[in-house]
């Protein structure tokens, strides 16, 4: 094989390549292209997605600021429930005390 034959096997193995890529090219962007209807779909679901979001942070700050209010409603709960406990002690220890002195009296 001499030269000038080397070269002209090279350019058509060369073009050959670059016919077939550009056709595989041109075969994958026409299976792959979205139309218009496919991009109005695409755009109405990032609408309804962003939309879900915005209705999540909506419910996660509602959430946050209900457990807060019952969170401090069951503390509030709870001192009352202490000074109520506190209350009933004293009122036990002296209504024992008042009988013990009634029974002393009466004793007496």
């Amino acid at each position: 094989m001499d030269r000038t034959q080397f070269i002209y096997v090279t350019a058509t193995l060369l073009f050959v390549a670059f016919a077939l890529g550009w056709f595989a090219y041109w075969l994958l962007h026409r299976f792959t292209r979205v139309s218009q209807a496919d991009m109005g779909e695409l755009d109405r679901m990032a609408q309804a997605l962003h939309e879900a979001e915005e209705n999540r942070d909506q419910a996660i700050g509602y959430i946050e600021a209900r457990e807060a209010e019952l969170t401090n409603q069951l503390s509030q709960t709870e001192a009352e429930l202490r000074a109520a406990m506190d209350g009933l002690r004293d009122a036990r220890r002296e209504a024992e005390e008042m009988r013990a002195y009634i029974e002393r009296m009466n004793q007496g």
